[in-house]
This record gives structure tokens, C-alpha cells and sequence, in this order.
């Protein structure tokens, strides 16, 4: 799904993603670009930062209300906390205008890599070595893509997943963030560890619930799970 009001950008994203293998609808407005995805439920969205009316930020709110889909943010803008306000939107990833089709093309075939979320509806497949990871009050099964705290299952966007599976696989691990870049997004992204501060800072939010921090910052180095009395 591409939601972007220049014509020729979005007319450049689309022959993009189509020439990738994707079926690519469009919007050239942020209300018809929910509307869009409420009712073809697309795995990947690019959306503009700076659409007329309905920004993208407000578009981005509203998309994780109703789909798990990767959102790459597309912005003109050069402020950083443009792009890091996307991210704690719920965008997966942003790209700055102007950008290269080669550039596109390996930011989505990153994202891709990553297995889709499963939804609330879907059953996961029976494997032999089913994987669950528990930590404290967290519970994540990994083939089944579902993490609860407590009873409570938590709706966490795909990229939130991937970084807590990361995170609890090795508890007592610490993450510096370079390495978390590699893991989570792939190599495309090394050196942007803003991505990894936000994601962080928005899954803190989702799993400590008011309680103690989940995730420790090892300052100076980067992430590991708090250690927790027995």
C-alpha cells in the first residue's frame, strides 16, 4: 500500500514494490489510505510524512489500531524528531526524499526477512520444537509471534516482537546496540541506532505496565533484560 500525494513519487514507489512481486494499491490522501488498508489489509504500507490534511503521523496512530503491516515512513523533512517521531508512532522504518529505488528496495526486502505477526484470529502452525521464552511476568511464543504479560496479551507491531525475542532468548546478555541493529533490522541499518532507542523506549512502555523496568539501559553500551529477584 502506498499512501503519498506526489504523483510522481507515488508512481515511483509503485512501479518499485510491483516490479518486487507486490500487488500495490494506492491513496493520495491519509483518509483514504486507512480506508485503503481497513479493507485490503496490505503486509507493507509506505506512507508520506506530509500529507494535506491528515498528516502521516496521524495516519500512522490510526493504521496500528487496525493492522500489524510494516510502515515505512517517507518524509521530505531533515528534522530528526520528525523521523523519530514517527517511529514512536509505530513506523517500522523511515526513508528521507530523495531516495534511490535501490535504496527502497533493500529496506523492504529487509523488513521482509522478518516473519509476519500472526493475528489475534490466526493459529499458529504445530512444530516439534515449539518456542516459548518467559522472563518475570513475560511469556513469549515465538512460532505462535504472541507475547503476554500475565494473562494479558500485548499488542506489540512486528519490529517490538523481533527486539523482545532478541532481548529474552539471552536475558542475561547485553545488547549493544550496533548488534541489535544487525539482528532485529539487518545491516542496512547499522549506525542508525536511533531506530533501536525508540523501539526500546516503545516496548518499555507496552511491557512494564506501571511495574518495575523490563529492560535495563547499560549505559555507555546498550540493552540487556533486568535481572529479577527469584
Amino acid at each position: 500500500m502506498v499512501v503519498e500525494d506526489d504523483d510522481d513519487i507515488r508512481s515511483l514507489i509503485e512501479f518499485t514494490l510491483t516490479t518486487q512481486g507486490f500487488e500495490v494499491r494506492t491513496a493520495a490522501t491519509g483518509a483514504d489510505g486507512v480506508e485503503a488498508v481497513r479493507e485490503f489489509d496490505p503486509a507493507l504500507v509506505t506512507l508520506d510524512l506530509g500529507l494535506p490534511g491528515m498528516d502521516g503521523i496521524e495516519v500512522c496512530r490510526r493504521l496500528r489500531e487496525v493492522t500489524d503491516a510494516y510502515v515505512v515512513m517517507v518524509t521530505a523533512r531533515d528534522e530528526e524528531i520528525d523521523r523519530l517521531i514517527g517511529l514512536e508512532t509505530g513506523a517500522d522504518d523511515y526513508l528521507s526524499k530523495p531516495f534511490s529505488v535501490r535504496e527502497l528496495k533493500a529496506r523492504v526486502n529487509a523488513l521482509f526477512r522478518r516473519p509476519r505477526h500472526l493475528g489475534a484470529q490466526q493459529v499458529a502452525p504445530a512444530v516439534p520444537d515449539h518456542e516459548v521464552l518467559e522472563h518475570g511476568p513475560l511469556r513469549v511464543d515465538v512460532d505462535g509471534r504472541r507475547a503476554f504479560h500475565g494473562a494479558d496479551e500485548l499488542s506489540l507491531t512486528r519490529t517490538e516482537f523481533d527486539l523482545l525475542t532478541e532481548l529474552m532468548r539471552t536475558p542475561a546478555r547485553v545488547w549493544t546496540r550496533d548488534a541489535l541493529l544487525r539482528s532485529v533490522w539487518g545491516t542496512e541499518w547499522v549506525n542508525d541506532t536511533h531506530l533501536v532507542e525508540v523501539h526500546v523506549g516503545n516496548l518499555r512502555r507496552k511491557i512494564d505496565r506501571g511495574g518495575p523496568r523490563l529492560i535495563r539501559t547499560v549505559r555507555g553500551v546498550g540493552y540487556r533484560m533486568e535481572t529479577l529477584d527469584a
